[in-house]
């Protein structure tokens, strides 16, 4: 497993399913990426979802059942349904066309993981445990979330502005981030 940042603003995403876990997935996305653009695709939604995306228009529900000419112009796609059938079918029509999927709840049919995400301000922090163990990902991101202040993001922003001040070549700057930054682990 590579762990990588994706740009989510770049990116279009389609959520294939309206229950539980549906919406589960779409508060993680929300959460680390606000303005992400999401297409969802139920014949049916909770009514935790129809709330959750009330005044989020980049959230955009289609109330129909799976076809594949959603998939067009989407770069992931996240099945949620509880159908194995058309789960698998999602993932046949993602594989066919090249877009990165993860079908809920069935490894083998994952691109990637969507593992806990640590997020404070733009401090974000990724947690895997490759597809193993979901519960002990969302474990840890809740401990790291108690244990990192929230003022990570005024040192972030202090740091950055001390960066810019520093002159000389690279090596120079790392040499004295590194110098500054190390008192952080005492």
């Amino acid at each position: 497993m590579y762990p990588i940042f994706l740009k989510t603003e770049q990116l279009q995403f389609l959520i294939v399913g309206g229950g539980n876990v549906a919406l589960e997935k779409l508060e993680f996305l929300i959460k680390s990426s606000p303005n992400a653009e999401i297409t969802m695709v139920a014949p049916y939604y909770r009514e935790a979802t129809l709330d959750f995306v009330t005044n989020k228009p980049n959230i955009k529900l289609i109330h129909r059942t799976f076809n594949s000419f959603f998939l067009r112009g989407k770069h992931i796609v996240i099945a949620t349904t509880d159908d194995p059938v058309v789960n698998q079918k999602i993932h046949y029509f993602c594989k066919k066309k090249r877009i990165l999927v993860n079908v809920a709840d069935t490894p083998d049919l994952c691109d990637f993981y969507m593992g806990g995400i640590v997020t404070k301000g733009n401090l974000k922090i990724a947690i895997s445990t490759n597809g193993k163990s979901p519960t002990l990902a969302k474990r840890m991101r809740q401990w790291l979330e108690a244990l990192l202040p929230d003022e990570m993001d005024d040192l972030l922003t202090t740091l950055r502005d001390y960066r810019t001040t520093l002159k000389g070549d690279f090596a120079y700057k790392v040499k004295t981030m590194n110098a500054v930054t190390k008192s952080l682990l005492s």
